[in-house]
């Protein structure tokens, strides 16, 4: 890193989530697509041996030719006024006071996944609202991407059986709807969203949340929900399955029974 953007009270972020950008100082730094696909890889990878971002960025070359073009885009970042990179042997990483998007999401689900706070997450649940390098078809931006929408998804689901736990049932039923916004088609937010609902003591919100899900998984994969999801339920299903046939007991005659009339006894 240059004297510029290594001063000790630099600000240098790389955002990753919802499309590459580099700041320093708050100032966008402008890079080629080329060279950002550098600035990604390494963020995603730190430490990552040259050998081992070569081949991700250039999976079809020859290795020797996949070196050579890493060296060349290496020295053509060590040019801009503002790069970020420190090289140390064999290994290419950040600087250290290059603070990273996703590694805000990293850590901030690890703390809430070891009981910290889950509003913690909310400034970082809003970055992660956006793809990682949407755009980018990259195969280590796809396998990174998957990963962390299913971070994502765990965290919000985390988040909200914190606060179904912790008796805040409005927060746990934001948190589980947001879940449900990133992946109509996952179970687990939609179970919760019951599970909350029931927790309140509305039986009516909990049965249209489940047929919801039930229609939707008919719909689109010809599943019916899991009978965990079933269960939940069946407390409020049990008596309207059952009320048919005590409407029916309640409209025999007096001394009739469900086999027809009771024959009176024989007398002694």
């Amino acid at each position: 890193m240059t004297s510029e953007a290594g001063n000790a009270g630099a600000s240098v972020r790389l955002l990753l989530l919802g499309g590459f950008r580099l700041l320093h100082q708050h100032e966008t730094v402008l890079i080629p697509r080329g060279l950002q696909r550098i600035v990604a890889v390494i963020g995603l990878r730190p430490g990552a041996t040259r050998a081992h971002l070569a081949g991700l960025l250039w999976p079809e070359a020859a290795e020797d030719r996949a070196l050579s073009s890493l060296r060349t885009a290496l020295w053509r970042l060590r040019q801009e006024p503002n790069c970020p990179l420190r090289t140390a042997g064999d290994t290419v990483r950040l600087d250290h006071r290059v603070q990273v998007d996703v590694d805000d999401l990293v850590r901030t689900a690890a703390r809430v996944r070891d009981g910290g706070d889950p509003r913690l997450a909310d400034a970082v649940l809003t970055a992660a609202r956006h793809d990682l390098l949407p755009g980018w078809y990259d195969d280590w931006v796809l396998l990174e991407r998957e990963r962390l929408r299913q971070l994502r998804l765990h965290l919000l689901e985390h988040i909200a059986r914190s606060h179904l736990d912790a008796g805040r049932h409005d927060e746990a039923l934001q948190a589980a709807l947001e879940a449900v916004g990133a992946e109509p088609l996952r179970e687990t937010p939609h179970r919760l969203i019951v599970q909350i609902h029931l927790a309140e003591g509305n039986a009516y919100e909990a049965l249209h949340a489940f047929y919801a899900y039930r229609d939707l998984a008919l719909r689109e994969l010809q599943l019916e929900p899991s009978p965990a999801m079933a269960a939940l339920i069946g407390d409020i299903l049990t008596p309207i399955r059952d009320a048919p046939a005590r409407r029916t007991l309640d409209r025999r005659r007096p001394g009739e029974s469900a086999s027809g009339p009771v024959s009176p006894r024989p007398a002694r």
